[in-house]
């Protein structure tokens, strides 16, 4: 073991740190700037804005954004506003959105009982168990992944937001959230004290349900009780009325939801040595829907990932993808650059390192969900991608962000695509037996975002 002898901060060492802070005039006028401005907006770089331009060879919105609030519902939002895109058009509509509230009331009663089940699972195991610590850590946030997202609307369908309206909650969900977590840790306490008594799963399962009972009320009370059956009627934009009476949640999903769900794949970039290109790997315990499909990446190269976000806008269809957007990212401008913010300046030091390297030491880890709608080509190649948000249109270009090539290669991580784009060789990678990386894993942290409780780099929420 090292020993401590000289390990202190003394007080010699102590003022050779003052004298130096003090002996470069940089340091003072640095100083005097941060204390009045804060250091992100200090930071940006004004050659790099004024270079901005939101204008794209290929671009397919028309409509417009819409704003998660106070929630990390960023993953469910993403994969609406893809399929909304279909649905506007066979509507005849020029604006559309889908309930946002209704695919989080069921998430959250699905991951409750994904929770629960995995203490189930976990029971044998000391609460100090790092898996269980992991689980206990987190049993119900607002994050997701593209492959949850579709496992919700393979069971409970969709409806238009007149059939289930926003509430306060599901669009602040901090307060609710931190009364589902009190619950839950209170169902994992009693499951495994039941388990360590010699109690058969039967009974497990039966406190389990009873719980279950409880987060329906509560989800009831916070986002309303989801609706059965509706009528959908609208005018659509020549002014003709249309209405579908009577309609089931997974009707209206059937015959407004025009992509082959089940066609789709996460395709990932993953530079460590951990996930081998070319091979697909899971992260344990990650998911929502008990028997459900389990939450697979195909880790490919970056090229790749970015030739098949190309072709599927070229054939007019908006891309989900997650990424890590608190880096070098400026809400006002609307725009990610890897060059947008000099902190190198500002602190004359350096903040380097590669993404695999940030990966394995937490410097970087995926926080948000959105989707492509355009993309600039110049002598064949991307120079910058148009992002729908969904942070409201107060930010950005009405709620439209620019993002710079460069900024694609270091700081994102993911898009679901379709099986259709990939190389013969890779669509047979599918059929391997994905990797299995632990619960903790980084690649697992786009379903870890909360409006609470949410890890330092989370800017999923509207509001910081």
């Amino acid at each position: 073991m090292a020993t401590k002898a000289n390990a202190a901060i003394t007080s010699t060492a102590l003022r050779d740190l003052e004298d130096a802070f003090a002996a470069d005039d940089t340091n003072r006028v640095m100083q005097n700037a941060v204390t009045q401005v804060s250091a992100q907006k200090l930071a940006v770089r004004r050659d790099v804005v004024a270079e901005a331009d939101h204008s794209f060879s290929v671009k397919l919105d028309h409509w417009e954004v819409t704003a998660q609030k106070g929630s990390g519902r960023c993953w469910l939002f993403a994969g609406l506003n893809v399929l909304r895109a279909a649905a506007m058009k066979k509507m005849k509509l020029k604006n559309f959105e889908f309930s946002q509230n209704w695919p989080l009331f069921w998430d959250k009663l699905e991951k409750a009982n994904y929770f629960l089940e995995s203490i189930i699972d976990t029971a044998d195991r000391p609460a100090g168990d790092r898996t269980v610590a992991f689980l206990l850590s987190d049993p119900i946030s607002d994050g997701g992944q593209w492959n949850m997202f579709v496992d919700l609307i393979e069971k409970y369908g969709l409806v238009p937001k007149t059939a289930m309206p926003e509430t306060e909650s599901s669009s602040n969900t901090g307060v609710m959230n931190q009364l589902l977590v009190a619950k839950l840790r209170q169902g994992a306490y009693i499951l495994r004290d039941l388990h360590a008594s010699g109690a058969p799963l039967a009974d497990l399962r039966a406190a389990k349900l009873e719980f279950l009972t409880t987060v329906h009320r509560i989800l009831s009370i916070h986002l309303g009780t989801p609706p059965t059956t509706f009528d959908w009627q609208w005018h659509d934009k020549n002014d003709k009325f249309h209405r579908d009476a009577n309609m089931t949640p997974k009707r209206f999903a059937k015959k407004y939801v025009s992509a082959p769900l089940d066609d789709y794949v996460c395709l990932v970039h993953d530079p460590r040595t951990s996930s081998p290109v070319g091979r697909t790997f899971t992260v344990e315990y990650l998911g929502n829907v008990v028997g459900g499909k389990p939450v697979v990446y195909l880790n490919v190269e970056m090229p790749l990932l970015k030739r098949v976000a190309r072709r599927t806008l070229g054939d007019g269809e908006p891309v989900w993808f997650g990424c890590d957007t608190s880096k070098q990212m400026d809400r006002d401008v609307g725009m990610w650059d890897v060059r947008l913010q000099d902190y190198e300046s500002i602190y004359q030091t350096d903040f380097a390192l590669d993404k695999a390297t940030r990966l394995e030491y937490g410097a970087t880890a995926m926080n948000h969900a959105m989707v492509f709608t355009g993309v600039d080509i110049k002598s064949g190649k991307p120079r910058r991608w148009r992002v729908e948000n969904s942070w409201g249109d107060a930010t950005g270009q009405k709620g439209f962000f620019l993002m710079n090539d460069s900024w694609f290669d270091e700081h994102l991580f993911e898009i679901a695509a379709r099986k259709k784009y990939l190389p013969q060789k890779l669509r047979a990678a599918l059929d391997r037996k994905p990797i299995v990386l632990p619960a903790w894993d980084p690649m697992g942290s786009l379903a870890r975002v909360s409006a609470i409780g949410q890890p330092p780099s989370c800017t999923c929420a509207v509001s910081p």
